[in-house]
């Protein structure tokens, strides 16, 4: 069996890789409020896939979430996917996935500008230029929940500015 966790590489291959992962790295280190809002589940023959939100509180260090980054007592609503497949009755393995940028944004960590390293084609030749990031916060979840409440097409508008 196997886990992934997509965007930060974690998770582990093999049962006693898997265990260790499990027991020091993932479930022990989510925070006393974690709440999984289910949003749907589709039901195959050999699998399982789930969007939901998982809500928390980043009070802790969560490694498998955030490595390396230290408590921030910041509440976080983030979209995420999970595909489990099952053969037989054991697990065979497990893709999750999320947006880290939607992460990082919620916990203010990522700025909403940063540096456009290239030549913008019709513009001033040897000007520096930044780029609106092109991620949201706690948007994400409200969008995932609620399909209404916020508008789509936004980013549309995004453009380079000189610095």
């Amino acid at each position: 069996p196997y886990v992934n966790h997509v965007p930060t590489l974690t998770g582990g291959i093999g049962r006693k890789s898997l265990t260790t992962f499990y027991r020091d790295n993932f479930i022990f280190q989510n925070s006393d409020d974690t709440e999984l809002e289910l949003i749907s589940r589709t039901i195959g023959i050999d699998r399982v896939v789930d969007e939901f939100l998982y809500k928390f509180t980043h009070n802790k260090t969560i490694d498998w979430l955030l490595p390396g980054v230290p408590p921030t007592d910041k509440k976080m609503e983030v979209p995420f996917t999970a595909v489990v497949n099952i053969r037989g009755d054991r697990l065979y393995h497990e893709h999750i996935a999320w947006d880290q940028g939607t992460v990082l944004a919620q916990l203010g960590l990522i700025p909403q500008y940063l540096p456009f390293p290239y030549p913008v084609a019709g513009q001033k030749e040897g000007a520096k230029y930044e780029y609106r990031v092109p991620v949201t916060g706690l948007d994400t979840a409200a969008k995932m929940r609620d399909r209404n409440s916020v508008a789509s097409n936004e980013m549309f508008s995004y453009k380079v500015r000189e610095v």
